[in-house]
């Protein structure tokens, strides 16, 4: 590729100035506050010309994916291993949509909610997924820079508004919980038609600056990343100049990102647990925690691999054990969701059930 140069539209243009403006008062607020070297876009846009200019025949038209670095028989193996929970992974998913949509009953907050979190999985699974079954049957493993930057979008984008959500229906089960008589007024439909939309455009706009820095960058070999997919600081890491501020500011910002929606999901499920300790009756508790188990577990699924991957320091991450973890994150999270909500969800298996029944009979010929 011989350059990465910005869209030519003079509009688009201008946004992303602007995005590129706000988004470095950030970053020397950052440095200011950690005592970090000043860090600004002349940088990285003088260091890229100079590139360019004693490297112009070797900038980089495409990576390739290391993947697990296993042989091909084996390769072959974690290819049939992970194509049936690719499979099951999106029927899952499609089956939690289904079942709410030809349910009257569940035109409720918590599984509209659920709905959107069935809809982000299988984006997310269908951003990483398929090309890493591809490149478990091929030898070359190759991705081009833009499909890469693209994949790299997608998987922050959607994992943003992953967590945030989750964030959110923790407050579901809050106002549900601790103030029943409330919750038609605070959980209208209204409200969570807005809710859900700022989920999905806070995760859009809060990865597209890291993005837009990331395109900036200039790459002029080696072109391998050390990944099966073109995770943010494995890609950071091949460019020619010196990023170790830019993989710092994506260790801030996963940290913020995380631990906010971790410490906002945590509160809600503590005033949660204390209001279903005050209830006289067990049957009550029961119920009530049997609703919150299944948010609760894939909560912390979500948090453990995630924040295992993205909120530790840069020094001390093992790329070999990075790896394993993202596949809980990208593979295992995804499948486990509609199964933990279908399995521990009473409304869900009785919509299931008949379902099934109706279709058996329809089926069955008529003596």
């Amino acid at each position: 590729m011989t350059s990465t140069t910005g869209p030519k539209n003079p509009r688009n243009s201008y946004l992303v100035c602007l995005y590129s403006h706000y988004y470095f008062i950030l970053l020397k607020i950052i440095c200011q506050k950690f005592d970090i070297q000043a860090f600004s876009t002349s940088s990285i846009l003088q260091a890229k010309a100079e590139v360019r200019t004693n490297n112009q025949s070797n900038m980089v038209m495409e990576f390739v994916l290391l993947g697990f670095s296993l042989s091909q028989p084996m390769e072959l193996l974690v290819f049939m291993l992970l194509l049936p929970i690719f499979a099951l992974t999106l029927m899952g998913n499609i089956a939690i949509i289904t079942i709410v949509y030809v349910n009257l009953r569940l035109h409720i907050p918590m599984y509209y909610f659920l709905c959107n979190l069935s809809l982000l999985e299988i984006l997310f699974v269908l951003s990483i997924t398929p090309k890493m079954l591809q490149n478990l049957l091929s030898q070359a493993k190759a991705i081009s820079f833009w499909g890469c930057i693209t994949q790299c979008y997608f998987y922050f984008f959607l994992g943003t508004a992953d967590f945030i959500l989750i964030a959110i229906m923790s407050f579901d089960r809050y106002v549900a919980i601790c103030h029943p008589l409330h919750y038609p007024v605070i959980m209208s439909g209204r409200v969570c038609v807005f809710l859900v939309m700022s989920c999905w455009l806070f995760g859009f706009l809060f990865t597209l600056c890291p993005l837009i820095l990331l395109c900036q960058l200039p790459f002029c070999g080696p072109n391998v990343i050390n990944h099966f997919f073109c995770d943010y600081a494995p890609l950071v890491w091949l460019s020619c100049i010196d990023t170790h501020f830019l993989l710092m500011i994506e260790y801030v910002l996963s940290s913020v990102v995380l631990l906010t929606s971790l410490s906002f999901t945590a509160v809600s499920y503590l005033y949660i647990i204390a209001t279903v300790l005050h209830i006289p009756s067990a049957t009550g508790r029961r119920k009530a925690f049997s609703t919150c188990t299944s948010h609760i577990t894939v909560a912390s699924i979500y948090y453990g691999s995630v924040i295992f991957m993205y909120a530790r320091p840069i020094q001390g991450r093992s790329l070999d054990l990075h790896k394993v973890v993202a596949v809980c994150n990208v593979i295992v999270s995804p499948l486990l969701n509609p199964f933990i909500y279908t399995l521990r969800n009473e409304k869900v298996k009785e919509t299931l059930k008949e379902y099934l029944t109706r279709k058996s009979s329809v089926l069955q010929p008529e003596p």
